[in-house]
């Protein structure tokens, strides 16, 4: 069976169009309007959906996310509760590739067989773990092979050539290109040296390349559609959740998701070298 990540990401290739990829804290207001959060962000028009996994030291992070994952942590939500989560998305939505993202040491708390198995078994399609260099993914990729998980490396401005080719050879589903070499956050406008670093990830790989950190606007969103393949929102979604108030989040994140297209031209499709594979 394919990865939904695969068939997804070879759809919106094909269709000239970025892919949208938001990301959410589990358990932020609360566990059960993430969950409806995470469906109604489907339901607008997301491609991909990110679920993070709150963690006490999210050192990638912004103020926006380690809030929203700080109030997470108080309600007690673990990677047992963000399955539980995965499980009530996935029983609406059994199409749309769904991914955890957050930092090694729950997964490892929670053994890393186990963490594979209980992902898969819940619906997911693959990790992005912030804080795993590739040179010690072993252990966690094999667990993910075994259960047909993709294992998504992200890679800076600062990374090395050596490190991008590294990482990409390795690589499962596509590879998150970190914008900036700093923390999440949204920002006022797309840093330059992006387009350079999509420009040396393509040298290494044929697998779609998806931006974040700092993508918040529509007008974000059409700049990189020029050069990559997608884009991941984060800090722009919890600020969106957090102001509109639990009662009224699912129906402004569902605005916001709807928005995030609204000034993307439609390209040409141009399948990358190597061709489109699934």
């Amino acid at each position: 069976m394919s990865n939904r990540i695969d068939v997804k990401l070879a759809e919106t290739r094909a269709a000239g169009a970025p892919a949208i990829a938001p990301f959410l804290t589990v358990g932020f207001p609360d566990v059960e309007t993430s969950a409806r959060i995470g469906t109604a962000a489907l339901e607008a028009g997301a491609d991909l959906l990110e679920l993070g996994i709150p963690f006490s030291d999210p050192l990638a992070e912004g103020p926006t996310i380690q809030k929203s994952s700080f109030h997470a942590l108080r309600q007690g939500v673990n990677f047992g509760v963000c399955l539980q989560a995965m499980r009530q998305i996935r029983r609406r939505n059994d199409n749309a590739p769904l991914l955890f993202m957050g930092y090694y040491n729950p997964l490892l708390r929670y053994g890393l067989e186990s963490a594979a198995a209980d992902a898969a078994e819940a619906g997911c399609d693959g990790l992005i773990v912030a804080d795993l260099p590739v040179e010690e993914s072993g252990p966690l990729a094999e667990q993910c092979v075994r259960r047909g998980l993709h294992l998504v490396p992200m890679l800076a401005p600062t990374s090395a050539d050596e490190r991008i080719s590294q990482a990409c050879e390795h690589a499962g589903g596509f590879i998150y290109c970190v914008s900036v070499a700093g923390v999440t956050g949204a920002r006022d406008s797309v840093h330059g040296n992006v387009r350079d670093l999509v420009a040396r990830i393509r040298r290494h790989t044929s697998l779609p390349v998806l931006v974040g950190f700092g993508i918040s606007r529509p007008e974000h969103v059409a700049e990189v559609a020029a050069f990559a393949d997608g884009v991941a929102v984060g800090s722009a979604l919890i600020d969106t959740i957090e102001s509109a108030g639990k009662d009224e989040a699912v129906e402004a994140v569902s605005e916001f998701v709807a928005g995030l297209r609204a000034e993307v031209p439609r390209r040409t499709p141009k399948a990358p070298k190597g061709g489109i594979s699934l």
